[in-house]
């Protein structure tokens, strides 16, 4: 996917976002428990996505350098945060539109431009919309096109930060089997001559996997779930 194909992916996401985020007030209200982030209620989850896409529509606006200078919003009472997070939503979308891709911004990450950002906050959206959904109980296909970027931006760009010094000493490769793109992807590639697992599911599946909002029970397993588990929790984003 190129950045044109991460904007038009994040707006779809964030529609969906809003009009799951309705549907479950609706249905359980703002206190309703978050399965795939524990402790927190869908009103913790609108305001964290809200305040990630506040922010990062500054850091592309002012092409911030540091994230030095960047002022937090207040905390939005619950019946305001409906309309706030679809103004945020907008506003993200509208200032990664109108900016080119390769311009320079600081970012957490060694790729330092728009690009990063727009990919970024593609798949922070899709992940979240999945919480949503799983609160509301209606969750729905990530499309294997997106998928399969998200999970390559996990182990591009997550694994290495979450693991800075490499893999750990006890690391066993992972085959991850996109079965609806066609492709294969490893985890600690290289660490061991032959895989501990290969797990196989839509790349969507294996996305959420990876993003431990579903277990690997949703996938086929051959060979060491247990090992293949753990090397999953390695990867710790927490």
């Amino acid at each position: 996917m190129d950045p044109s194909a991460h904007l038009a992916a994040l707006r779809r996401t964030d529609a969906r976002f809003a009009d799951a985020t309705a549907e479950a007030v609706l249905a359980t209200g703002w206190r309703a428990p978050v399965p795939g982030c524990p402790g927190w209620t869908l009103a913790d989850l609108v305001w964290h996505l809200g305040e990630v896409q506040h922010f990062w529509s500054w850091v592309v606006r002012t092409r911030a350098t540091s994230p030095e200078g960047y002022v937090e919003p207040a905390r939005r009472p619950d019946d305001e945060l409906l309309g706030w997070s679809a103004g945020q939503s907008a506003e993200l979308e509208t200032v990664l539109a109108a900016a080119d891709p390769g311009d320079s911004v600081w970012t957490w990450a060694p790729q330092r431009d728009v690009a990063f950002v727009v990919r970024r906050q593609c798949h922070e959206a899709v992940v979240h919309t999945v919480d949503v959904e799983q609160v509301l109980g209606d969750v729905r296909p990530i499309p294997a096109d997106v998928g399969l970027d998200g999970l390559d931006e996990w182990l591009e760009v997550m694994v290495p930060g979450a693991l800075p010094d490499g893999p750990p000493p006890d690391a066993h490769p992972v085959v991850l089997h996109a079965i609806d793109a066609g492709v294969e992807r490893t985890l600690f590639a290289g660490s061991r001559p032959h895989p501990v697992a290969t797990l196989r599911g839509t790349a969507g599946d294996l996305l959420l996997a990876c993003w431990r909002r579903v277990p690997l029970e949703v996938l086929t397993v051959d060979g060491d779930g247990l090992q293949a588990a753990a090397m999953l929790a390695a990867v710790d984003l927490s």
